[in-house]
Order: structure tokens, then sequence, then C-alpha cells
């Protein structure tokens, strides 16, 4: 396990490229004729240089710092950004990058294939954003691009960060991403390993922080900080600058992919992958995206998108999406019909996309074995889960261990998870973010859990997902209801914001939606003009200080003692194999692969001796398939007297959490009632706590 060290920046990425970074800068003076331009007497919050040609902010006055009345951070977060998504995906799906020595007119450059008119930037023109043609200047006009439906233009320009900063934003959530395959069936110009585009990606995650400290008057004085524990997180918002957290989003991290259903990865290979990204700095992830992987299914995408990434999973897995109908109230999203001709035409000959019943929404795959060493291998190392994108029966299954564990690191950043999980995630002490929709749709998905919120007294966040290729709020109209009205102040009433400029062109989000990261204030402002709002802005204004106590619970859990662990156990029978033993003590030797199965009939019991008398009140069950339908938890002084503290006549299998009144016991036993299936009970790890 890697020390939980704090550190702003890997050993060789630090403060030594500064003075590599003030070199560019004077060195993109002679090449692109812009040096950087001093401001005297500046106040911190300005910068004391930026490059002559670049981005206006357009805000006006100090960033609120410090705590409120109650000593709680203010403050909004965005929990899902990509903000280097540009070095992804083969370094050419996302046009543009958000920072560079010349400013503006060097980073805010189209794709090379894009010239001279755009009708050759396939993906572009594929999702629908500038409908068979764009132009590809950025950089002084910005005609086409960025936005709000154009999803391969960069949306997270420094500058433009640094707006939605001095509009109130003050955590930032910056996943590192990338997709092997789209990687390569589109041009590119680097190899398409998703751990090596995450390693870059952090790279030049570091380098920005010192980019902007090099406008900011050098090593440490910017806004834009890295952070890698929720103390320091705090302390930078309580400064009133921006806190960078780390995160992934990758279809196949450590290179567990699976091809036809084999795992492409082994446990040392997830280890050395967690070690290695929390060595980054990186302190949450999700465990799957878009494709089914060794570790867990997939949550699907919809309609003709998700039959693209459909086609686009069998091309890098050999297997399509399976489905089956749900077991419970939460249901996977419909997978859609009708396959984009431009994939479809990507399968072999004689392959098509399977057909799905209408009344199957879940994926047979959820979270693996594997999927379970990693889960666990990130609570080792205080590293928070991202659920959204996991299948509902991979989320189920998570959720099901992390209450067993009773772990708060779990989020929901952009509307993936199912809402109706809501509360065991509150419950946990995780932390939710809508995806950023149009004004009243967000205010409606927020109102939604508003009465969760002030049960759990959090906070609320949003999911940017810019450079997320996902589509953003389009624009209103002057005469809507909610249409911002420039200027406005921010809703601490500290910072005048008014129409967004780079170069020739003033963004005003009426007329062009939210087409990059620097309108996401003017967003928020909407939010506050449409009716429901103030209340919602109010929820969003504590979302820092919610999202750090999430960080915080997780960096500071401690598992409870397992008293069940390697102690002696019996059972009333078990399985006979001649080549693999379920002996009782299989449930309690910490080996996941491992299991107690008893004879095939309903009267069956396991039984722990744990030594002497203790408390006890929490018994946690991973059952195999071979399951109980009814079975209760029995407990003795001493092993004659048995009285039952939990039971049901309900059991669904899968992980179960049997929770009762603390009582002192030396004996538990598990006895089962009646079965679910044609065999016995059988159990792979029986947990044994005091609460």
């Amino acid at each position: 396990m890697t020390p939980r060290t704090d550190r702003s920046s890997p050993p060789l990425l630090g403060a030594r490229r500064f003075g590599l970074m003030s070199l560019l800068l004077a060195l993109a003076a002679v090449l692109f004729g812009a040096a950087p331009v001093p401001a005297a007497g500046s106040p911190w919050w300005e910068p004391t240089a930026r490059p002559a040609a670049d981005s206006q902010v357009n805000a006006t006055g100090a960033p609120f710092t410090g705590t409120d009345s109650q000593g709680r951070v203010r403050g909004f977060v965005d929990a899902h950004n990509h903000v280097m998504s540009n070095e992804g995906f083969g370094g050419r799906l996302i046009c543009g990058a958000p920072f560079a020595a010349g400013g503006a007119p060097e980073a805010l450059k189209d794709c090379p294939e894009h010239y001279p008119d755009g009708s050759n930037a396939l993906f572009e023109n594929l999702t629908g954003g500038a409908d068979g043609k764009h132009d590809p200047n950025g950089w002084p006009t910005f005609k086409d691009w960025p936005a709000h439906n154009s999803l391969t233009h960069q949306q997270n320009y420094y500058a433009w960060l640094e707006r939605a900063w001095r509009g109130g934003q003050r955590v930032l959530v910056n996943d590192l991403v990338s997709n092997g395959l789209l990687c390569s069936i589109m041009p590119r110009d680097r190899g398409c390993d998703e751990m090596e585009a995450i390693r870059l990606e952090a790279r030049k995650s570091y380098e920005m922080q010192d980019y902007v400290d090099s406008l900011f008057g050098g090593p440490g004085k910017g806004w834009f900080r890295i952070v890698t524990s929720a103390d320091q997180a705090r302390s930078v918002v309580q400064q009133g600058k921006l806190a960078v957290v780390l995160g992934v989003e990758t279809s196949e991290p450590f290179g567990c992919k699976q091809i036809l259903d084999v795992a492409q990865c082994s446990q040392a290979d997830i280890d050395r992958g967690l070690d290695e990204l929390y060595g980054l700095g990186v302190r949450s992830m999700f465990l799957c995206h878009k494709f089914d992987n060794a570790l867990c299914g997939v949550r699907f995408d919809s309609g003709t998108t998700g039959v693209a990434v459909n086609i686009g999973q069998f091309l890098s897995t050999g297997t399509f999406w399976a489905t089956e109908r749900c077991p419970g109230a939460q249901k996977d999203n419909p997978i859609g019909l009708v396959a984009p001709a431009a994939m479809a035409a990507k399968l072999p000959a004689g392959v098509s996309v399977p057909s799905y019943a209408s009344d199957a929404r879940c994926n047979t795959r959820g979270l693996t074995r594997l999927g379970e060493y990693a889960l666990r291998g990130m609570i080792d190392r205080g590293m928070m889960l991202e659920l959204d994108h996991m299948s509902v029966k991979a989320a189920g299954r998570a959720l099901d261990i992390l209450e067993a564990e009773e772990y708060p690191g779990v989020l929901s950043t952009h509307s993936w998870m199912d809402l109706d999980w809501t509360e065991r995630l509150y419950r946990l002490g995780g932390f939710t973010a809508p995806y950023m929709h149009a004004a009243a749709g967000f205010i409606g998905e927020a109102n939604g859990r508003a009465a969760l919120r002030e049960k759990y007294g959090v906070g609320l966040g949003y999911g940017t997902d810019m450079n997320g290729v996902g589509g953003w709020p389009g624009p209103v109209g002057a005469d809507a209801p909610n249409a911002v009205r420039y200027p406005y102040r921010t809703f601490d009433g500290g910072t005048v914001m008014d129409r967004q400029v780079t170069g020739e062109k003033t963004w005003d989000l009426n007329a062009d939606g939210a087409a990059h990261a620097g309108l996401v204030p003017d967003w928020v402002e909407q939010i506050r003009l449409t009716p429901g709002g103030p209340d919602v802005i109010d929820d969003l204004a504590l979302g820092a200080e919610s999202y750090l106590r999430t960080w915080r619970a997780t960096e500071r859990y401690e598992p409870g003692e397992n008293l069940a662990l390697g102690r002696p156990a019996s059972a009333s029978s078990a399985e006979w194999n001649p080549f693999v033993s379920y002996a009782p003590g299989r449930a309690v030797d910490g080996d996941t692969g491992s299991r107690w199965a008893s004879d095939w009939s309903d009267d069956q019991w396991l039984q722990v001796d744990l030594g002497e008398v203790r408390r006890v009140g929490r018994v946690s069950l991973d059952w195999e398939r071979a399951h109980p339908a009814a079975y209760r938890i029995e407990v003795s002084e001493d092993g004659a007297a048995w009285r039952t503290v939990w039971s049901t006549q309900a059991g669904d299998g899968g992980y179960d959490t049997a929770s009762f009144a603390s009582t002192p016991a030396r004996y538990v036993r598990v006895h089962g009632e009646r079965r679910a299936t044609q065999w016995g009970y059988s159990v792979y790890e029986v947990k044994v706590t005091r609460s």
C-alpha cells in the first residue's frame, strides 16, 4: 500500500518546471509575438503577467475567502470535468489545449484533419454538432466552436476555468480519461494504451498548475492548486483558490479489459495500478466506463449512442452486452435498436448487433471478483469510488460491500447512478452532483432529492463533464423568463460578472448556451433566476464543504475488527469434493476465492467460535449462488443456549449485512432454514464485527 503523503505535485513535476515555463513564455514572444504583459500592483487574484493575445476573464471583485459563521467553507463543486482529455484518445479527439506558452492563439487550434472546412471531422460530424462542416479557426473569431453541441473542441481553456473560479467554484475534479478502442479508430499522434494516457494527463495537469503559477507571481501563487488530501483542499478553499482533485474515468484501468469474458489482468496488476495512481495524486476513480471490463459491467448508454458503444465493446472485447430482467426496482438504461451505419460497417461480415427484450433492462455482468479486489484496494488506500457507469448489478454489489464496511468514500457525479439509491449513498456519507442539465432540468433533479439532503445535512455539486463528449445546455434566448441579465453579481455578492470575451467573440449564455467552462457561473445565475432555483443555489454553495467532508471521512476510515477472521468454525455439514475443500474454515480465512458449502438440504448451519465472549452487533455474509431464501443469525455465550438476533424470509443472495442491537456472544451461527436454489448453502466469507 502506498503511504498517504500530502504533496502538490510528484517529485519530477515540481517547482523546477517554473524556470522552464518562464523560458517557454519568453520563446513564445519570438514565435507568436505574444510576450507576457505585466500588471503592476495587481491584487493576489489578478495575474502579474498574461500573454498579450489571450482570453479575458470579465470578472471584477475579490474572491471570497475563509469560512462562514459555522466554520464551513463555501463554494461550488464541479465534481466531473476532463481538463486534459485532449491528451487522451490518441491526442486528436478533443481539439485544442487548456493552456500554452503563447496563450489562446497557440492553445485554441482545431485538429489538423478538421481543416479547411470541417468536412473531414468524422467524430464531430457523426455526433451532429457541426452539421457536416464547421469553421476550424478558433482564435480570434471562434465562429463555430466551442459550442454547447460541439463534442470535439476544447472547453477548459485555463482562463475559462479561471472565470468559473472567480464565479464561485472552489473544487474541481479533473477526471483523467481515455478509451483505447475509440483511439484506435480515430486519427491519432500517439499510442492507445489507456494507462499511458492517464500518466500523460496527470503530468500535464501539474504543468498547468505551474503555468498558472508563472502568470500569478511564481510557485504556489496561482489559483489552480492540485490537492492530495481533504485538509489540503480545505486550506486552499479557505484561501479563496480552486482545489483541483485528480480522478480517473477510463474503460480499461490497469489493463483490466476482458476478451471473450476472460480477464486480461491479475490482482498484482490491480495493486500496481492503484499504487501508481495514488502516487500520481489520484483520489477517486471509476472501475468501469462504457465497456464491460474485467472488473465490472457497465450501465448502458441509451438510444443510438448505446448501439454505437455496444459495437465498440464488441470490437474491443469480442462480446456484446447481455441483458436480463432486473430483480429489483433499479434498471439500466435502454440500449436502443438502430445502429449508426458508420459503426455497423465496422463489424465483421455476418455479425450484427443483437436485439434486446424490452423487459430485460439489466446488464448480466455485475462486479466481478477482480472488481471486488480492486474496490477493497481502493478502501485500503482511502480512495473514493465513482458509482456512475456501473451496471445496476455492479453498483448494487458495490454498495453492499461499502455498507458492510461502513465506508463513506462513494460518489455519483453526473447523473448515471440509479437515483433510487441516493439515500444509500448519503447514509454512507457519500456525495452527489447531478449532470449539468438545462436550468429547469437541473432544478427538477436537485429538488427531487432535496428532502434527503436536508435529512443528511449535505450540500450539492454539479458535474459539467466539459471535454467529456456529452452535450451541454443550449441557449434560451434573450427574452426567456430566466435569461441572464449582464452584468450580474455572484451568489456571495462580491464579484461582478460580465459577458465573457475571448478574441473577437463575446459569449452570452442566452445566445450561445453553455459552450465552455467560463460560462458555468452564468449557468448558475440562470438557475437562480429559474423557479425553485434560489434554494438549489443555497445547496450548491454548500457543495465544497460537503464534498470535503466525504473525502476527509474516507481518509480517516478505520475498518472494524473482524472477530471471526481465522477463528475455529464448524458446520452441520460440508459438501464433499475430491478436488476442492468446502470445509467450514474456508468461510473465515479472509480469502474471497474460497468458500464453505453445505449438503443439499434446508436445515443447515455454520458456526464460528470467537474464543471468548465479545460484544457483537453486525454479521456480513458474502453468499455464493447457493444462498438461502430464509435464514437467521443466532448467538450464544456457551454454545448450548442460543438466541436469535436477526432473521429474514426474503434472502436474495449476494452480499448481506445483518445488523442488530449489540449483544454479548462467544459463538455466532448462521442458520439456514429454506434454500433459494436446488443446492445447499454456500458462503465465501463471514465477517463479525462489534457494530
